[in-house]
Formats: structure tokens, C-alpha cells, sequence
């Protein structure tokens, strides 16, 4: 659905963003991180036509950013950062103006702009003052122009921007919800939020791009291993001894003791293996107790410090 090859933006002397390479396929959700300045939204308002590349190319929905910037346009839904709202309009004449000037035929406008407000949850204010709106509520009505067209491909930036925890909430369920009908790209500093919304993540810095991968991917390739935490109600010293004997296994530490009889261990698994199962069924066959069994690891934000503070990163 959206193919970049090599593209490169230029300011005078200063490149933003440096042989950037990178597809979605359609449907999916792609997180886009990076520092300030780091390229992110000159990528994205590339992609939206917004700007013409420096060198590079790149194809949203079939069409070159280019060539076919109108084509790109009627299939692409764009939130910039700062969402483009008349403050002095009221929600629903603003949505119904919209709709206009993207050229939705007049006969299906009505049913659009009821069909975003429905999916927006601005049933309670479509007839308030934008102005007046919380900042929610604006950044709702921002997501409603960008869907009302009904695009294939939505470009987010910042969706989240200034949200308190409910707001955030709140959009990123509808972001999620839209997922497999519309491929979407969103850039975000809150990283849980891209954790927990999208299934892959693009890391940019200084323009390049860094890392890309589900933030499990990237995690096990950054530090080497997988680590399993098990809280097991039995001898220590069999324990041990019988949890380094399972497939996959590298080495097992104890870390805390819960009493007597429970400790904590730690254990290091090799990458790309779920030893899970096989760690379960070793406890229930010495009938031991198992009383915790988690999978521990770098978090979104130290893989994004990671990599994002390494030198020529």
C-alpha cells in the first residue's frame, strides 16, 4: 500500500531526511519514531504531497507521490500535527465544508459526515463552536476530516498531541479500530501508546532509519536474549538444575527468596525461542508449584534510547 525507496529531502545544505527505504502492507498500523528533527514529518508530508522529495520515490495506494499527486491526495486521510480546523465553525457545517472540497459526490455528503461523526464520538458536540470544543473534542474532529473521503491510507502525525489519559485512550481505540479496512502510519513521542496500537514500529534519527520491527523483534535482537522470570515452590537446587536442562535455556539465576520453599529465578533464553511451555510442564512434572511464569525485557522507550543515542546511530 505505501513503498519508499530511497527518498531524500534536502535543505540547502541540510539533508532531513537521508535514503529512506520502507513499505506497508495494506491494513496495517505502523508506528513511526524518532527524536526531534529527526525526520519524521518531513517523511510524512512527503508522503501526503505536501512536498516533492529531493531524490527517491515513493508510491502511496499505486501512485507516485510525484507524478500523480492528486490521485495520492483522493486516496490518502492526513492529521498533521497541529490539526487544520476553522476554530470559528461548528463541528458538523465544518465536517459538511470538508466533504465538499474533497469532491465527495453531493448525494453521498450527508451520509459521510454522519458516518464520521458516529465514528469519531461527536454525536454530543456537532453543533458546538470548534473554538469551544476541549481539546479532544478538536483533535476528534481533526480524525473526522481526515476520514471523511473514506481513504485507503491514514498518515497521523502527533495524533495523541496534548491529550490527557482518557483523550489518548480514547483515540488510540478508534485508531486501532480502523485498522484492516485503512492502512495507517502515526508518529508519536508517547511510546506505550506505540507499543500498545501498532503492530511494527520504524525508528528514525537524523534522517535515517535506524531500526525497524514489532517491538518484540526489536527487543530480542537488541539484547541478545529473551529473559523469563519464574516464581517455583520447591527445592532450589533441583530446580536449578532441572530448568537448565530445558531446550532453549542459556542460563538460570535465583534472584529473591520468597520463603523457604519459593524463590525467584531468572532465566536467559536464546533468541527466537518460547521455552515457556516446556519451563511450565518441567515444574508440573516434579510437582512443584508454579506460581508465576512472565517474560521480561528492554521496554519500547530504552529500545528507542538505544538506539537513538548511539554514536553514528
Amino acid at each position: 500500500m505505501i513503498e519508499v525507496k530511497n527518498l531524500t529531502k534536502r535543505y540547502g545544505k541540510f539533508t532531513a531526511v537521508r535514503d529512506v527505504n520502507f513499505e506497508v502492507e495494506k491494513g496495517e498500523i505502523l508506528g513511526f519514531l524518532g527524536p526531534n528533527a529527526a525526520g519524521k514529518t518531513t517523511t510524512m508530508r512527503i508522503l501526503t504531497c505536501f512536498m516533492p522529495a529531493s531524490e527517491g520515490t515513493a508510491r502511496v495506494a499505486g501512485y507516485d507521490t510525484f507524478k500523480e499527486s492528486l490521485e495520492v491526495r483522493r486516496h490518502v486521510g492526513y492529521l498533521p500535527e497541529n490539526a487544520p480546523l476553522y476554530l470559528d465553525m461548528r463541528v458538523k457545517p465544518y465536517l459538511e465544508f470538508v466533504a465538499k472540497i474533497k469532491d465527495i459526490p453531493s448525494r453521498y455528503q450527508a451520509s459521510a459526515v454522519k458516518r464520521v461523526i458516529g465514528l469519531a464520538a461527536l454525536e454530543e458536540v456537532q453543533n458546538k463552536i470548534i473554538g469551544h470544543c476541549s481539546k479532544g473534542f478538536r483533535q476528534r474532529v481533526g480524525l473526522a476530516q481526515a476520514l471523511i473521503h473514506d481513504p485507503d491510507v491514514l498518515i497521523l502525525d502527533e495524533p495523541t498531541n496534548g491529550l490527557d489519559p482518557k483523550q489518548i485512550n480514547d483515540v488510540r481505540e478508534l485508531i486501532k479500530a480502523l485498522a484492516g479496512e485503512h492502512t495507517i502510519i502515526l508518529s508519536s513521542h508517547i511510546l506505550p501508546e506505540v507499543s500498545k496500537t501498532c503492530e511494527r514500529v520504524l525508528i528514525i534519527d537524523k534522517g535515517r532509519i535506524v531500526a525497524g520491527d514489532t517491538p518484540a523483534n526489536l527487543n530480542a535482537r537488541l539484547s541478545g536474549s529473551q529473559s523469563v522470570s519464574m516464581q517455583i515452590r520447591g527445592p532450589v537446587k533441583e530446580v536449578m538444575a532441572s530448568l537448565k536442562q530445558v531446550d532453549g535455556v542459556t542460563d538460570v539465576k535465583t534472584k529473591t527468596s520468597q520463603s523457604n520453599s519459593l524463590w525467584q529465578y531468572e532465566l536467559d533464553i536464546e533468541p527466537g525461542r518460547d521455552a515457556r511451555p516446556m519451563l511450565a510442564s518441567t515444574v508440573v512434572q516434579n510437582s512443584w508449584d508454579l506460581v508465576e511464569l512472565t517474560t521480561s525485557g528492554m521496554s519500547l522507550e530504552e529500545i528507542f534510547l538505544e538506539l537513538t543515542t548511539q554514536e553514528g546511530a
